[in-house]
This record gives C-alpha cells, sequence and structure tokens, in this order.
C-alpha cells in the first residue's frame, strides 16, 4: 500500500508542475515549437546528456529505448527529477537576471518477461515561456505630434509527451527498443502595439496552437566484449518525422472590437531525427560515452501569417528551420559498485555538448549552445535496499548568438533526480 501511495503521490506532483511550469524564459522560445527540452535522466544529465549507447540494468535510460532489455529481473526502478534555474540574458548591454523551476521526468520501468523490459513516463518535449516589452522611436501622428510606440510580446506554452517504452533483446549481444508517445500541449504567442497616446487604439495579434498528436522512437544496441573488463556498446535511434495533429488560431484584434479569427489545421511537423552513440565501459567502474544527433528541420511546415493587397492568409511554409545537429560527451567513475562502503558506491560524473539551433529568427541562423556539467550519484541506504540513489548534477549552459542584434544567454541549471531502485518482485524464503 505505502508504495502504492508513493507511485500516487509523484504522480500527481509531476503533473501539476508540468502544467504549470513552462521551465524557461528564453526569448527564443518564440520560435517554432519552443525550446526543446533536455530528455536526459538523472544520472546523465551530470555526463552532458550523453546515453544512446548506455545500457545498465539498474538504471533508466530513456536516450535508447533498447536500453529497456537490461533491466534486471527482481528489479522496479522509478525515477523523478526536477531542475532550478538561473537565467543571465544580454541584449545590446541590457542584462537581466531571472529564475525557474520545472519539472523535468517521472519515469518508471520494470521487466516484463526474460530480456523484455517496459518504462511509463512523463516528461516535456518543448516549452514557451518569454515577456519582452520593447520601445520604438516617436513617430508623428495628427494632431497629436509625436507618440511612442510599445510593444509587448508574451509567450507560454509547450508541448508534453506520455509515453510507453519497451526493449526486448532477441539474443545476447543485441537489443532493440521502441518509444510510442502522446503529444499535447498550447503554444501561446502575443504582441501588443500600444502608443503614449491613449486615443490611439492598441493592435494585437495572437497566435495559438493547440497540438493534440503521437510520436514514435525506435532504437538499437549492440555489445561488444572485449577481454574480461571490456565492453564496448554501439547505439543507434531514428525518431519518425510527421505532421502533427493540431489547430492554428491567428486573432487581429484593434481595442476593443471583435478580433478577426483564421484557423489552420495540422500546420507544425516533427522532423526525422538520427541518432548514433558509442560507449565504452571498463570493469564496471567507468562508463565513456559519445553521442551524435541528426534532426532534418528544414522541410517541416510551420503555421505562417502572410499580408498581400492588404488581406491576411495563414498557411502552413517550409523554410523557417534549418536542420539541427547535437552533440554528447560523458563519462562517469565509481570506485567499488557492488561493495559495502558508502563513499565506494558514489558515482561522479562529467559531461559536455554542442547544438546547433533548428529554429531561423528572422530569417537568420539561431544562436549555438555550448553546455559543461558535473554530477554525482549518491546510494540511499536502507535496511534492505542499497540500490538506490539521489542524482545531483549543476550544469552551465552558453548561448551564443551567430548573427548581430541577437540576445546572449547564460544559465546556471542544479537538477536533482531520486531513482528508486527496489526489488519488488523478489520472492522472499523462510525456512
Amino acid at each position: 500500500m505505502k508504495k502504492i501511495f508513493l507511485l500516487i503521490a509523484w504522480g500527481a506532483l509531476a503533473l501539476t508542475a508540468a502544467a504549470q511550469e513552462t521551465g524557461t524564459t528564453s526569448p527564443y522560445s518564440r520560435y517554432g515549437l519552443g525550446l526543446p527540452a533536455d530528455r536526459s535522466l538523472g544520472f546523465n544529465k551530470g555526463m552532458g546528456g550523453v546515453g544512446l549507447g548506455m545500457a545498465d540494468g539498474r538504471q533508466l535510460n530513456l536516450q535508447n529505448p533498447a536500453s529497456l532489455a537490461r533491466i534486471d529481473s527482481l528489479t522496479f526502478l522509478m525515477d523523478v527529477g526536477l531542475s532550478l534555474q538561473n537565467a543571465n540574458l544580454n541584449a545590446g548591454g541590457n542584462k537581466i537576471n531571472r529564475h525557474t523551476a520545472q519539472f523535468d521526468y517521472l519515469a518508471m520501468g520494470f521487466r516484463l518477461a526474460r530480456n523484455f523490459g517496459i518504462s511509463l513516463g512523463l516528461r516535456p518535449l518543448t516549452s514557451v515561456g518569454y515577456d519582452i516589452t520593447t520601445k520604438g522611436a516617436p513617430i508623428s501622428h495628427g494632431l497629436s505630434g509625436k507618440i511612442t510606440p510599445t510593444t509587448h510580446y508574451v509567450g507560454d506554452g509547450g508541448l508534453h509527451e506520455a509515453y510507453v517504452g519497451l526493449g526486448y533483446s532477441p539474443w545476447k549481444p543485441l537489443a532493440v527498443g521502441v518509444n510510442f508517445s502522446y503529444l499535447w500541449g498550447t503554444l501561446t504567442h502575443t504582441a501588443t502595439n500600444s502608443y503614449s497616446d491613449a486615443t490611439v487604439q492598441p493592435l494585437s495579434r495572437t497566435y495559438d496552437n493547440e497540438v493534440r498528436s503521437y510520436n514514435l522512437e525506435t532504437g538499437l544496441q549492440y555489445t561488444l566484449p572485449v577481454g574480461s573488463k571490456h565492453r564496448f556498446t554501439l547505439g543507434l535511434t531514428y525518431g519518425l518525422g510527421h505532421r502533427l495533429n493540431g489547430t492554428s488560431y491567428f486573432y487581429n484584434r484593434r481595442g476593443t472590437e471583435a478580433p478577426d479569427t483564421l484557423t489552420l489545421h495540422d500546420a507544425y511537423q516533427l522532423p526525422h531525427t538520427f541518432g548514433a552513440g558509442l560507449a565504452w565501459q571498463w570493469n564496471n567502474r567507468l562508463r565513456v560515452g559519445i553521442d551524435y544527433t541528426r534532426q532534418l528541420w528544414n522541410d517541416c511546415t510551420a503555421p505562417t501569417l502572410k499580408e498581400q493587397n492588404n488581406t491576411l492568409s495563414y498557411t502552413a511554409m517550409k523554410g523557417q528551420y534549418d536542420n539541427s545537429h547535437k552533440v554528447n560527451f560523458g563519462a562517469e567513475y565509481v570506485d567499488d559498485p557492488d561493495g559495502f562502503t558508502w563513499s565506494g558506491r558514489v558515482r561522479y560524473r562529467l559531461g559536455a555538448s554542442y547544438s546547433s539551433p533548428y529554429a531561423r529568427i528572422k530569417g537568420q541562423p539561431g544562436p549555438r549552445t555550448y553546455a559543461v556539467g558535473l554530477g554525482v550519484g549518491l546510494p540511499i541506504l536502507t535496511l534492505h535496499n542499497n540500490r538506490s540513489f539521489l542524482n545531483l548534477s549543476a550544469q552551465w549552459e552558453h548561448v551564443k548568438p551567430q548573427m548581430p542584434g541577437q540576445i546572449t544567454e547564460n544559465y546556471l541549471r542544479l537538477s536533482v533526480g531520486i531513482t528508486f531502485n527496489e526489488r519488488w518482485f523478489q520472492k522472499w524464503k523462510i525456512n
């Protein structure tokens, strides 16, 4: 009963957090589907997000569903995490500091049959969140003389994902897996033009997008032992590119008048995604991995407002995105993974990543992102279990513009995750 209550409590907490907090204050979330969420769990957040070639039966790894085939037969795994971050935004010498908290993931997994594992969970896919006010140069306006225009940009929302992952190993070196996901969420962007003269009516434009769709990801891992202490694992993943089911609305309002409304269906697309990773493990004590991911955004459409002969139209168009790529590198070391001392079981992690953007900013390439991180896995010892961990990590992220006039961003992010590793399926024998 206590275990069931624990699951319900964590699930309620995760749903509440996902519904109330987008986790970003970046103006770059204004473009496309928003900022992509970090999809790593507690252990690989401190390793630069690496994970396509990682396979460990005592930890969940959502980077590659094939890893689920390695879940221990007696184990029930549950992982939950959240992050706190400080953001520093710099635009033309004007600096802003903002603090946010966000729900990262809720995941659980166990073995269904021999060499066949399953995982279920919730996690964000993208996030939108910004609030920006800009003032323009004074303009001439009839009898009022010169008036000053002000534009207020507000965005909110994001896409969420509820998934079921399956992993199966048909023979010892090989594992395959698949993630089925239900996607939902809203993306809302509003730009309001107002003026210093209150007699001039404000103009408001709102882009409201509702998404209800699916996602499909597949994965493969092949492990090659070399001697008694070395093991290499190759990981490959593919994410299906497809059109998202949803409705996009455009509202054009002047003053208190009823808005003009345009409607568009199924305007957004997800890209085809290809990933490859290689991991090396030495003596169950040291793990090192590197991943490369490529997303083909260039052919994806997005809702676009066009104006011709004073007539507005709302259509799905290509050309707003660039193909993106990401490189992750990370390592983990533990002195005595199966020992009896607490200090010997502590896991030390470090990693780095680089990524190019998918969304274009006013027709120009967006900023590149560089990140480094450190992490530690602290054993949680109880009377009957020493397999659970408290995962702590710190990441510094630098968002560097490629074009003049874009905003520079720096983030310090602290992540906390708890991995519950319980032997729910062990049968105790009493003599």
